[in-house]
């Protein structure tokens, strides 16, 4: 069964957090939720998630994938070299790595998208450029390993290029 950290950090959007997390889990992968920590978690708007283990706890070799909620959460994830080192271990081993909204913000600084063809929230278009993205606006995009999308209206695409990736 193959294994996809979900990342979590406060401030994350419930939709682009659970959506996917269950989602994985209803299409026979194992979804476990990795903090900068192991502990409970609030979202935008006040809901409470804990996490099931810290990046600490976790070895990149059990993984084969990782996901990247929006909200104002991948501001802070970004802050973590050991998140970052994640995120560019699955990249490079072209491993699944999926950003929703803002989780372009977490690929800017693991320095992973040079070159290719993303998508995020408007908000970061300028951010996803300057770092040498191909921005469009398209409820999902694929480039080779990297999935994203804009908003929680483009998870149900998301998630099919996902479940997608991940079968084959």
């Amino acid at each position: 069964m193959k294994k996809i950290v979900v990342l979590i950090e406060d401030d994350f959007n419930e939709f682009e957090l659970i959506y996917p997390y269950y989602r994985l889990k209803e299409a026979g992968f194992e979804s476990i939720l990795v903090g900068p920590e192991n502990r409970v978690y609030r979202s935008k708007s006040g809901l409470l998630m804990k996490s099931e283990k810290s990046i600490d706890e976790i070895n990149f070799e059990e993984f084969e994938g990782v996901i990247i909620p929006g909200g104002y959460a991948p501001d802070k994830l970004r802050r973590y070299d050991k998140i970052l080192r994640f995120v560019k271990q699955m990249f490079d081993s072209s491993y699944l790595v999926g950003a929703i909204c803002h989780g372009g913000w977490v690929l800017i600084s693991a320095k992973v998208v040079n070159g290719l063809m993303i998508t995020g929230v408007s908000a970061i278009k300028d951010d996803l450029k300057n770092a040498g993205a191909k921005y469009t606006d398209s409820e999902v995009v694929v480039d080779n390993n990297v999935i994203t999308s804009r908003q929680p209206d483009d998870l149900p695409a998301f998630m099919r290029e996902v479940i997608k990736f991940l079968s084959k």
